[in-house]
């Protein structure tokens, strides 16, 4: 099996990555290498797979690259994937997730595949309150201009598999986490900002509820997908494990020794949504995945590596401080 793999210099492509060379199969990766795409993540496994810097929204070269590559499958992880960002500038979000799905979605149909493999997010749903879950058929309300760009990549890849038969299967993992997420999102910034002692900016009270999966669980239950997933269908993929916000601060302070006196909430953002949880009824039933890491492991595992790897998170922060200026 070939697997054509775009954003594979990312977070969690990255980890979907390292995983296949694992397993000896055959990769080829697409990544544009903006500011959160990284060789780094993919360095020690750079002379097994094919890589190519390319936007996924130039046409011609998803084009070129398809029909050089011919692959059987298709995961495509690419995409600008942080809400503060898009909330500040949503064009971006436009040009890769949704200009950017569609193009790569026309390039897919042209090589006969078995499988492509869309990755959307928990975050189409739109919000929950303090009770309920999200499933497969419940309606998408998307709330920020991140999460809408997802629902038009989630729903176009849906209208491609109902018009030309493209055979697209739809995931909906919850939040990741783990090691070499950019900085920029809550855990790494936590832990960046608590090891040096430096006030960890919290939104509103801390109260909005995330579900949390690690990261290695999303990327084995997109390989479940690819071999026993069914074509047309959408799979929700979480953890089941919910936190506060507030919680996952606190649980990163006591992992670090770090006093809780360095939390300092902030003005909340802009169209907070406040709960997402997913049932995820039908990858366990249909595919016989469920996710297998706790969260107390996770976390622990991924302050860890943070701790060990604070360099390459060091080299990021020029680049964040100015951004950190405008969100907190």
């Amino acid at each position: 099996m070939k697997i054509l793999v775009t954003g594979g210099a990312g977070f969690i492509g990255s980890e979907f990555i390292r995983q296949g060379v694992d397993k000896g199969l055959d990769l080829c990766v697409i990544d544009n290498l903006a500011y959160a795409g990284d060789l780094e993540r993919i360095k020690d496994v750079k002379n097994r797979i094919r890589f190519f810097k390319a936007d996924i929204a130039d046409k011609n070269s998803m084009e070129k690259i398809f029909e050089e590559e011919k692959p059987d499958t298709v995961v495509h992880w690419a995409a600008e994937s942080h809400v503060d960002r898009s909330i500040l500038d949503a064009s971006p979000f436009i040009d890769t997730n949704v200009r950017g799905t569609q193009v790569v979605l026309d390039a897919a149909r042209k090589t006969g595949l078995e499988k492509f493999i869309n990755i959307s997010t928990d975050e189409v749903y739109g919000e929950l309150g303090e009770e309920g879950q999200f499933y497969e058929n419940t309606p998408l309300d998307p709330n920020s201009p991140y999460s809408v760009s997802k629902a038009s990549a989630d729903m176009m890849g849906r209208a491609y598999y109902h018009t030309y038969g493209l055979p697209v299967i739809t995931v909906r993992p919850s939040n990741n986490y783990g090691a070499w997420q950019y900085p920029e999102k809550l855990i790494p910034v936590v832990i960046l900002k608590a090891l040096n002692n430096e006030k960890i900016p919290v939104y509103g009270q801390g109260l909005n509820v995330r579900e949390w999966l690690y990261v290695s669980d999303c990327a084995q239950a997109v390989y479940a997908l690819i071999e026993k997933g069914n074509k047309g269908e959408i799979y929700n993929t979480g953890s089941g494990q919910e936190k506060r916000n507030i919680d996952v601060v606190k649980a990163i302070l006591n992992i670090l020794d770090r006093p809780e006196s360095l939390i300092e909430f902030v003005k909340d953002r802009l169209g907070h949504d406040f709960r997402y949880s997913l049932n995820t009824g039908k990858i366990n039933k249909e595919v016989g995945w469920s996710a297998q890491v706790k969260f107390e492991e996770g976390i622990s595992k991924t302050v860890s590596w943070y701790v060990e790897n604070i360099k390459w998170v060091e080299q990021k922060l020029d680049f964040l401080k100015e951004y950190w200026k405008k969100v907190y």
